[in-house]
């Protein structure tokens, strides 16, 4: 009998192998929440690994850019946790014939990130390799009862992000090819490559989540009610990962959902759709929660920001459109990025 390959079982599969060795209600979310005995608050911890050639390349990406969007990403699962980052170590694997301003680079790249959110570097690793590697591990705290989670989402629960989609994947098009901003204007193009290269994390949602769970507050929420995680492998995958996880569907209304107005002046609208929802690393948050809490959070939020679907009975994801141009389309999280199912390299 032939041996499998992890090839073969790809991302998803590997990833149910490797869960069986984890408390089984620690892992499944975008951070482990471990609880921190008379703290009053639970760790929560992530990690993420970024690869050249697979995550970023010299061609679109420089060493400071590398380190804000090594930092960003793990600040975006801490997050679509509900959690404050307190710090991130970091692991560092590289050839010796690596320049060492390309490294001092990538350090001021990631402090700038962390400048924003006053949160330092605490340790590491560094060691040979024949590639470079940034392993970063974020730590954070949140109240536990106020985590976020993928398996709360309810029947009913509106559907909620945080931004639009599509930038990231439209800014590494111009970056590997410059002809295609012939139809932007200067600020149009600098928006899509800033999308991809110094991405934001929605740590801005955690003062409006705070309101939430203020007991004065005029939204009356006596249990936590918010269920989500982030889009950095594609808005359908979010959407498609948080309705696994709570064992319920969904109906995405296509008309609501937010896009980047250059999208339409680069390419085709069949393009448009598949960088929105499928072209992933736009590090917003996708939420499920009581509609009343969604508008005040769109509100709040401002533009970008939208609810964009309804939680339903069911295991099926629909995009809907109700102009009726398009038919409905069964969302799935196979045509998202996958590692080990798909040679093209996520940035190169």
């Amino acid at each position: 009998m032939k041996e499998s390959l992890i090839k073969d079982i790809g991302e998803q599969g590997l990833l149910k192998i490797v869960q069986r060795f984890c408390p089984q209600d620690i892992i499944g979310d975008d951070g482990a929440v471990i609880p921190a005995p008379n703290s009053g608050k639970s760790l929560v911890v992530t990690t993420d690994i970024l690869v050249d050639g697979v995550h970023f390349s010299d061609r679109t990406t420089s060493g400071e850019d590398v380190g804000w969007r090594c930092v960003a990403a793990n600040l975006s699962d801490l997050a679509a946790m509900g959690a404050s980052p307190l710090g991130i170590t970091v692991g560092l694997s590289l050839p010796g014939d690596i320049p060492v301003y390309w490294v001092n680079s990538l350090y001021q790249g990631m402090s700038q990130c962390l400048e924003q959110y006053n949160t330092p570097i605490v340790g590491g690793d560094i060691c040979r390799s024949s590639i470079i590697t940034v392993s970063i591990t974020a730590f954070g705290e949140v109240f536990p009862h106020h985590a976020i989670r993928r398996s709360t989402a309810k029947v009913g629960d509106a559907i909620m992000v945080t931004g639009f989609h599509g930038a990231s994947r439209a800014g590494l098009e111009l970056l590997l090819n410059p002809e295609l901003d012939k139809c932007l204007d200067a600020a149009e193009k600098l928006a899509l490559i800033q999308a991809h290269q110094r991405p934001k994390p929605r740590l801005d949602i955690l003062p409006l989540l705070s309101k939430i769970q203020n007991p004065n507050s005029k939204i009356q929420t006596p249990n936590f009610p918010i269920s989500g995680m982030d889009s950095s492998d594609g808005l359908a995958d979010a959407i498609a990962q948080i309705c696994r996880g709570s064992q319920v569907g969904a109906i995405i209304e296509r008309s609501q959902i937010p896009i980047p107005p250059a999208l339409n002046w680069l390419v085709s609208p069949s393009s448009v759709w598949d960088w929105v929802l499928y072209g992933g690393e736009d590090f917003e948050l996708v939420l499920s929660l009581p509609h009343e809490l969604a508008e005040f959070l769109v509100q709040e939020l401002g533009a970008g920001a939208a609810i964009i679907g309804t939680i339903t009975p069911g295991d099926e994801v629909w995009l809907r459109d109700s102009s009726g141009v398009y038919s409905d389309e069964l969302l799935t999280m196979t045509r998202g990025f996958q590692h080990f199912s798909s040679d093209i390299a996520r940035d190169n």
